[in-house]
């Protein structure tokens, strides 16, 4: 079902507004019939602002962008009872609108941020508020059929709900929100003269839309049934929503900073600056500072690096909102590398090894990675060392713990052979 599951998270995307794409080979699957729809130009604007009433858009409101923007902020720091008490505020004022409701299930889908795909302690708290927020944005659709504030509600909310049954494995659930999702986009469509906020949807479609063609050309009779993209429009766009939009701003970066580092794109020097902005702005935020760290690492300003893996690794240990053992993996794996090659201290380096193994276990996440990584590295030490027992051992356990054609996996493989018990 790993077809599935990647066709509904595109088309979750087109009116996501957080967290990732999830990375990974596809495996051809049969896929479930979804209508076929009409072809449109995501990039046009049929309706000029001025011959649409905004009256009562919360979205476009500055006094509300004004009032929220603490709540904004706290929210992407991870600040998360100050942001809902005032997502709250406003839900006691305006009890029809779906704004609050859609900002307290964003809450809510940031909570499940760095490992939204195993972390399920939120699920029902934001499926009810995205519910909600949905038959709000429905109930003022229905009154007036140009209310294209409530199809960005609608686009949005349907995407975030699609995400989350793809990572859940709910595919027919999944597949029924993104198609909704991506029909009240390509009825948002006619507000993007009206802000950039209406933007963020129309870029991540026209990017990916383009890019799964490429990628994956099986898929192209499938595609041909949906709106066609543009990629170089989609990275405009997105770059146009991060520079100036108040609410889809750092879900536009987000999606960027994976995107510019991509094999696709490569583009990582541009996505570590952006990285280092998000994770300047954002300093509390688990996932824009591992992004950070990995980047500044990657491009070799390992100062900086350094400084961002113990920062994530010491709110950890004082139980800091967000910073779990998901979290701390890549730190600890990167504290290790420093230490065995840029310190040459060996034992600091098995130390940080070892917490990355301990990290990966208490997360569930040892089949590649991370976990794999430091195995490897401790068993490199070990040989280095003429520790056979102990190299046998990370070397076992690799073995035990990865696939066929991994790097690590051959190389356990080879040493094992030639050092039979």
């Amino acid at each position: 079902m790993r077809f599935i599951y990647f066709l509904t998270r595109w088309l979750a995307v087109v009116g996501l507004l957080a967290g990732l794409l999830a990375s990974g080979a596809l495996r051809a699957q049969t896929l479930p019939a979804v209508p076929a729809m009409r072809e449109v130009a995501l990039d046009s604007v049929q309706v000029a602002p001025q011959a649409v009433d905004i009256s009562g858009w919360l979205l476009l409101d500055k006094d509300i962008q004004l009032e929220l923007g603490g709540a904004v902020q706290n929210m992407y720091n991870f600040k998360f009872d100050k942001a809902e008490k005032q997502f709250r505020s406003l839900r006691r004022r305006y009890p029809q609108h779906p704004m609050a409701y859609f900002l307290l299930s964003m809450s809510n889908c940031w909570k499940m941020m760095p490992n939204s795909v195993a972390d399920t302690r939120y699920d029902k708290v934001f499926l009810a508020y995205a519910d909600t927020a949905e038959a709000k944005a429905e109930a003022l659709y229905k009154a007036d059929k140009h209310n294209y504030e409530a199809c960005f509600f609608l686009s949005a909310t349907y995407g975030l709900e699609s995400r989350l049954h793809a990572e859940r494995h709910n595919w027919r659930k999944a597949t029924v929100a993104a198609r909704r999702s991506l029909n009240y986009l390509d009825k948002s469509r006619e507000a993007n003269g009206l802000s950039t906020e209406f933007l963020f949807g129309q870029g991540l479609f026209n990017y990916y839309a383009v890019w799964i063609g490429q990628e994956y050309p099986w898929l192209r009779p499938v595609l041909f049934f949906f709106p066609k993209g543009n990629r170089e429009q989609g990275l405009a766009q997105l770059r146009q929503v991060g520079r100036s939009a108040f609410y889809t701003g750092t879900e536009a970066n987000s999606f960027l900073i994976s995107i510019l580092d991509s094999d696709r794109e490569r583009q990582t020097a541009a996505a570590y600056q952006l990285a280092q902005q998000m994770a300047t702005k954002f300093p509390d935020n688990p996932y824009f500072q591992l992004n950070y760290a990995k980047l500044a690492f990657k491009q070799g300003f390992l100062v900086e690096s350094e400084q961002a893996c113990l920062s994530v690794l010491r709110k950890y240990a004082v139980g800091q909102v967000g910073y779990e053992a998901y979290s701390c993996r890549p730190a600890a794996y990167i504290m290790g590398y420093l230490m065995q090659h840029k310190y040459r201290d060996v034992p600091q380096a098995k130390n940080y090894f070892e917490r990355c193994v301990v990290y990966s276990e208490q997360a569930g996440t040892t089949r590649r990675g991370y976990y794999v990584f430091a195995q490897a590295s401790l068993a490199r030490l070990a040989v280095r060392e003429r520790d056979e027992p102990a190299a046998r051992r990370y070397y076992r356990i690799i073995v035990d713990n990865t696939e066929t054609g991994q790097v690590e996996y051959e190389e356990a493989k080879a040493w094992l052979r030639t050092h039979r018990q």
